[in-house]
């Protein structure tokens, strides 16, 4: 993957957890504070509990880190996978969200 197809996906996927937050905040009374700054979106939920999203060029991942810990992700035939093994992106957002929110939260490009 080049420099330019990378940024094309990663900000891509910045995007539309960003949609996901708008639209849960339409859809429920989960109340996500989503923030962008650069390359990193914070998720502040009413517990004040965070997820941070962010772009790490140099290695081409995603990183995302939650209460639960830090992981990396990496653009793989078509889906952000977790580079040790521990699922996709979309998913894991989901249930680190609903743990972190208390509610069912279903994030998704």
């Amino acid at each position: 993957m080049t420099d330019l197809e990378y940024m094309d996906q990663a900000e891509r996927l910045l995007a539309q957890v960003e949609a996901s937050c708008d639209r849960i905040n339409d859809e429920t009374d989960a109340d996500i504070d989503n923030q962008r700054v650069g390359g990193m979106v914070t998720l502040t939920f009413r517990n004040r509990s965070q997820i941070v999203i962010n772009l790490q060029k140099p290695l081409h991942e995603v990183w995302l880190a939650a209460r639960c810990g830090g992981f990396h992700y990496k653009f793989d035939a078509g889906l952000w996978m977790d580079t040790k093994g521990q699922g996709e992106f979309w998913e894991s957002l989901s249930r680190y969200a609903s743990e972190q929110s208390g509610q069912a939260l279903r994030f998704g490009a």
